[in-house]
């Protein structure tokens, strides 16, 4: 997708701090966050949008990716902001069910034209392969095109 988002006058931003967050306690969360968390919000906050791409674990959501969500719950950063998830394998039902549950919990804007399925599970392929594979080019081509869209919405019109 990082590849691809030039395309449609696009840049992505990956996080790469999901392992490094203390774990989610309410009693921290009062006046400041603690730093990591900080982070993490503002990293929210300065974004348009979010893509999440996770796999699936025991039938849920990984617990880092869960323990992040968390941190954003009482964030004003977060609710109303575009969400695609993009996926990798079709297999994944549960997690993406319990994800999109979560995310409605948080009053994130799901934007599920943009929510696809990249069936590359088995294949031995990187960004820049899937980025040269036409039908994978074009399947990503129309979400993130869908994404665009959804992010130049004025907040509250998607459902």
């Amino acid at each position: 997708m990082a590849i691809l988002a030039p395309r449609h006058d696009m840049e992505v931003v990956f996080y790469e701090g999901l392992g490094e967050l203390p774990h989610f306690n309410p009693d921290l969360d009062w006046d400041e966050p603690p730093p990591l968390v900080g982070v993490l919000r503002r990293k929210i906050g300065e974004s348009d949008g979010i893509v999440i791409s996770s796999p699936e674990y025991a039938h849920g959501v990984p617990g880092t990716l869960k323990n992040a969500l968390d941190w954003l719950v009482a964030s004003v950063e977060f609710p109303d902001k575009p969400v695609a998830l993009i996926g990798v394998s079709g297999e994944s039902v549960y997690m993406t069910a319990s994800l999109q549950e979560i995310l409605k919990t948080m009053s994130a804007r799901l934007v599920t034209e943009a929510s696809v399925i990249v069936p590359v599970r088995g294949r031995q392929i990187d960004g820049q392969g899937i980025a040269n594979d036409p039908t994978l080019r074009a399947q990503l081509d129309g979400a993130l095109a869908a994404f665009k869209r959804a992010i130049e919405l004025p907040s509250g019109s998607l459902s």
